[in-house]
């Protein structure tokens, strides 16, 4: 079955497990919080997993326990955004208003460790929770977050106080800076004040996530990017998390509104 959708009280979440385990819809009292499905381009529509890691990595290539690897290129010249997004995700638990979702890496995609990223979705009233998990089956390094693409607000409140340098390639540096003032930005920034809420006339969402990096893409004119993530964008160059068998990696990310 797919589509699969949780219903409570007026809200609507849809998740497209076959087209990148991506909560494709979050439908609030009749109100369209996700920009829509855009025909053979996974990058730009719904809210998607960013796993097993997040952001550019700088021509695809990393390093680590001192060994060389190369990722596939799937936005030139730079390897973007995991391999989660373009998968299909099996379901293994499915109810009006939680599900839970899962899919290997590592098994033909280009990621070099073998594991399997789980997601779950839990619907309530007033919000709805996402969680991925990486479960590693040797010993890897690994970044994780979201990429939702929410209809144009009316206003953000995101406020930053560290930003990461990136340079011309748009991938981020170590060097890390005051953000630059005002916006459009399309960068990976730190030290964020929570919820980031973004507001469309008398209605708010507010995100909150266990991530303490994010990236704010607000260039396009139909959509802002808010995502929640676990480390900078190409972090398997600047520092990722290290996930051990039998330790599970795992971070949250929180949609909460009043109506």
């Amino acid at each position: 079955m797919n589509p699969l959708q949780l219903k409570l009280d007026g809200v609507s979440a849809v998740v497209d497990a076959v087209h990148g385990g991506r909560l494709a819809s979050l439908s609030v009292g009749g109100r369209e919080l996700l920009a829509g499905n855009l025909p053979g381009n996974p990058l730009h529509w719904g809210s998607y997993p960013m796993v097993p890691w997040v952001g550019r990595t700088r021509r695809g290539r990393f390093s680590f326990d001192g060994v060389d690897y190369e990722l596939p290129i799937n936005m030139e010249p730079h390897a973007i955004h995991g391999t989660g997004f373009t998968r299909s995700w099996t379901v293994t638990r499915f109810g009006s208003d939680a599900l839970e979702i899962e899919t290997p890496i590592g098994d033909g995609d280009g990621w070099p460790f073998p594991g399997v990223a789980r997601q779950r979705f839990e619907l309530e009233a007033a919000s709805l929770t996402c969680w991925i998990e990486v479960h590693a089956t040797v010993r890897m390094p690994s970044s994780i977050g979201w990429h939702p693409w929410f209809v144009k607000p009316d206003a953000v409140d995101f406020s930053p106080a560290t930003m990461y340098r990136r340079d011309d390639d748009y991938v981020c540096t170590s060097e890390t800076i005051a953000p630059p003032t005002p916006p459009p930005w399309d960068d990976c920034f730190t030290d964020v004040p929570q919820p980031v809420s973004l507001t469309w006339g008398d209605f708010t969402l507010e995100i909150t996530s266990s991530c303490d990096h994010w990236v704010l893409y607000d260039m396009p004119e139909h959509a802002t990017c808010a995502e929640p993530q676990s480390g900078p964008s190409n972090s398997l160059n600047l520092g990722a998390t290290i996930v051990e068998p039998g330790e599970p990696f795992v971070h949250w990310m929180r949609l909460a509104w009043n109506r």
